[in-house]
């Protein structure tokens, strides 16, 4: 089992994005949006969880011809359960005093 530190702030609010529709295929682009995050930030942080098993990951075929495939993204059954645990009130209030305390 992979060993998971706790998550940084920009990690968590990926997972929160991904949580909202966890069985749902995800591209980067849309998740950076809703993430708010740059794609120099989500792509590192998308493998990182990919890596760990928190994320299934897929090449899709061209949406129409001339396109590039585009990766997509989905919360693994373990990666659902992780970030469930992020967003109960308890690991809030945890958060909180560590970024206080950082």
């Amino acid at each position: 089992m992979v060993r998971l530190r706790s998550a940084s702030r920009q990690t968590r609010c990926v997972l929160s994005a991904l949580l909202k529709r966890p069985g749902a295929w995800r591209h980067g682009y849309d998740l950076a949006r809703e993430a708010g995050l740059s794609s120099g930030t989500l792509y590192p942080i998308l493998i990182r969880l990919h890596e760990r098993g928190l994320l299934d990951a897929q090449w899709q075929a061209p949406a129409a011809r001339g396109r590039p495939p585009r990766h997509a993204y989905r919360l693994s059954a373990a990666g659902a359960a992780y970030a469930r645990s992020l967003e109960g009130p308890e690991a809030v209030a945890l958060t909180e005093v560590r970024e206080a305390l950082a």
